[in-house]
């Protein structure tokens, strides 16, 4: 299987292809300065087709990560990865940043793994996973993640500023920020049950409102 994988929602974006018939499935990666991600991610995904001597046509999905994560990054990644699918008939796979992030801390038991990232504001973006199944990804409070992790058995982070607010909780791991590739498992598992997204109505996984939805004023409407 063939895929395409973009990831533009942390610090730095990415891109990479994937044939799972390969020893070494990534044939290809490009990474991109996050500020630069929306620039370069068309010309990053020609290279990386490039490099691995591919056409979109010969690819079986594109997975894109929809977030949570950078308000902007998530949007041109989506746009980005919606256009190509529907320039090359290629079915899309999206795929959430938690879970990449979860799926780092898988354990045995039925234990469930919790993944934060950095949502600013004193808040968290918080997804609890059990036996890599989605139990649920919200936004949540320091207070409200203290209480979801008491009882799981690893807390994934791979961000400094959440591994310091979580210093006093038991099974924190941290590990490096999940790039492009690391989307690959988790798209094979949907390739291989044909469980495709809609681009139609696939959505970014903000799990937040933007600053634009929370400042915006309400429209006056004028008397009749």
């Amino acid at each position: 299987m063939r895929l395409l994988l973009l990831n533009t929602c942390g610090a730095e974006g990415s891109v990479a292809l994937a044939d799972s018939s390969l020893d070494v499935p990534i044939a290809a990666e490009e990474a991109m300065p996050g500020r630069m991600a929306s620039e370069r991610l068309v010309a990053s995904v020609r290279m990386a087709l490039s490099r691995a001597g591919l056409k979109l046509r010969d690819l079986d999905a594109i997975a894109v990560v929809t977030g949570p994560g950078s308000f902007t990054g998530v949007r041109v990644g989506l746009s980005v990865a919606k256009g190509l699918g529907e320039a090359s008939g290629v079915p899309l796979i999206a795929v959430s940043r938690l879970a990449m992030l979860a799926r780092a801390g898988v354990v045995a038991g039925g234990r469930t793994v919790c993944a934060l990232i950095d949502a600013g504001r004193g808040e968290f973006y918080c997804g609890e996973y059990r036996d890599a199944e989605c139990m649920g990804e919200s936004l949540m409070s320091r207070e409200d993640v203290l209480s979801a992790c008491a009882e799981a058995g690893a807390v994934m982070v791979c961000e400094e500023a959440v591994l310091k607010a979580m210093e006093n909780v038991a099974g924190v791991q941290m590990v490096a920020e999940p790039d492009a590739g690391d989307a690959l498992p988790i798209a094979l598992r949907r390739l291989s049950e044909k469980s495709f997204d809609d681009a139609a109505t696939l959505d970014a996984n903000y799990l937040r409102r933007t600053d634009a939805e929370i400042f915006a004023k309400p429209a006056v409407r004028k008397a009749d």
